[in-house]
């Protein structure tokens, strides 16, 4: 009862009106105000101070005013979810990453999640980044990790991992590999190859050259594994970033850190994931990956 009690006292002030409020809560005014003195003589103290036909909020009531949308905004939130988990099959974690990601800690996330949550069943695909933000858009994954590349929308958690640094792999036998960085000047002449879908080719390229500055010529791969293929025969070299702890290059493999002007290039890695359907599993598991990421790593 106590609980209908103080929407009924919040719906109250929120209006500044019994009338209003009434309306809003879909019972008569009068009813509305034998509720809110009921709940006044449970707690034994005034919440609001009622003079002729206007009425102001005791401090007191302001107090318990601020409490009540707290706990009124949990129970929506536990009431939301729980009809969540009841209509799924299973309890699910479905995550997205991006192709061209090959940080270890999404996989030790994944396995530290599981030990920790074995109810929850983990589905991963990856894909660029406009790829990730369309199965977000339309509920086709649950969490994305991935690059920033447009401001940050109120629809989403936009929950920062981790600034880190662009580098380019480059075969040995390239000039460039004999340097301990490169820049962007310098990387001009050598094809830029990118980890894309045929559809999202395009979209890409522009990105990289338009908000980047990569110039030069382009090479496409469908994969990591293929694009390393590409840097290993000579074909180019690779853009990756530092999110996390990257895998050794190989003895074959040189990777250097790409500077613009005095400073290295820095990317932003985030967890994004839909507001309305925020849930302990998303959090607990964006957390544990930015604990893994920004642990003290060995270098790169």
């Amino acid at each position: 009862m106590m609980l209908r009690q103080m929407k009924y006292f919040v719906a109250v002030i929120d209006c500044n009106s019994f009338t209003e409020a009434a309306e809003q809560c879909y019972i008569s005014q009068s009813a509305i105000s034998q509720q809110i003195q009921a709940l006044e003589r449970e707690l034994g103290v005034e919440l609001i101070h009622r003079e002729n036909r206007r009425f102001s909020i005791t401090p007191t009531g302001q107090y318990f005013y601020s409490h009540c949308k707290a706990i009124l905004s949990q129970v929506d939130d536990l009431i939301r979810e729980t009809k969540r988990l009841g209509q799924d099959k299973e309890l699910q974690l479905r995550i997205g990453y991006l192709r061209c990601y090959s940080g270890m800690e999404l996989y030790q996330a994944v396995e530290e999640f599981s030990k920790l949550y074995p109810e929850v069943s983990i589905n991963i695909v990856n894909g660029t980044h406009e790829e990730l933000y369309d199965l977000l858009r339309f509920g086709g994954v649950d969490l994305a990790l991935s690059d920033q590349r447009r401001a940050f929308s109120n629809l989403y958690i936009n929950y920062e991992l981790m600034q880190c640094g662009c580098y380019a792999e480059l075969s040995v036998n390239h000039p460039l590999s004999r340097q301990t960085c490169v820049t962007l000047e310098q990387l001009q002449g050598t094809p830029c190859i990118l980890i894309a879908s045929r559809e999202q080719r395009d979209t890409e390229q522009a990105y990289y050259r338009n908000t980047l500055g990569f110039g030069g010529s382009y090479v496409f791969a469908d994969n990591l594994e293929e694009g390393r293929l590409l840097v290993l025969s000579n074909r180019g070299f690779l853009p990756i970033e530092s999110a996390g702890t990257l895998p050794p290059p190989g003895a074959s493999i040189k990777r250097l850190p790409i500077y613009q002007g005095n400073q290295q290039i820095l990317r932003t890695y985030c967890a994004f994931w839909r507001r309305e359907r925020t849930n302990s599993y998303i959090e607990d598991f964006a957390d544990l990956l930015k604990k893994l990421m920004t642990r003290e790593k060995q270098p790169v």
